[in-house]
């Protein structure tokens, strides 16, 4: 049986009807063509498909898309505006805060939820709001460094320009 499901994803309005068991990060994907948003471990574990649900950071692998229903939705194709990248966006490019680049939009989404919270977080803060991501390829050093740069240029931290983060695992 199919529900009738309407979202506002990145300012425009979607209906779709969709199987009750159909999970958001599909949805996102198959339904509206939004590939941006990853499927890393259908686990709840990576954050690979993190996205903002009415500005909160939410992983669309834990929500059915019938949950979303009237809910308004940012996947990371909503976060650059008119051709520029969203600050964070840039500031992981600048700082080097990606390899492969594969769980970098969860990370953005994760990012720009808690700046939204904090403007000015501090380094363990950071490393604590993105402790639900997680990046396979790095140390995590440039991705709080991107963090905090975002932090600057949005007007929130203020970080020594020399001052290096230490080398953790993240989310362990």
């Amino acid at each position: 049986m199919k529900h009738k499901v309407a979202t506002t994803v990145n300012g425009r309005r979607y209906e779709h009807e969709v199987e009750a068991r159909l999970l958001l990060v599909h949805h996102l994907r198959d339904n509206l063509g939004l590939t941006g948003t990853h499927i890393g471990c259908d686990t709840s574990q990576c954050g690979a498909c993190t996205i903002l649900v009415d500005g909160n950071a939410v992983k669309s692998c834990t929500l059915f898309a019938v949950q979303a229903e009237g809910r308004s939705l940012t996947t990371i194709e909503g976060m650059a505006k008119d051709g520029e990248l969203h600050p964070i966006q840039q500031a992981f490019w600048d700082e080097h805060g990606l390899q492969c680049g594969y769980c970098t939009p969860g990370f953005i989404m994760a990012a720009s939820y808690l700046l939204s919270q904090n403007p000015n977080p501090t380094e363990d803060e950071i490393r604590k709001g993105l402790e639900g991501n997680l990046c396979r390829c790095t140390g995590y050093v440039n991705i709080v460094k991107a963090v905090q740069t975002a932090a600057r240029t949005m007007g929130g931290a203020q970080v020594p320009a020399g001052k290096k983060a230490a080398m953790t695992t993240g989310g362990e």
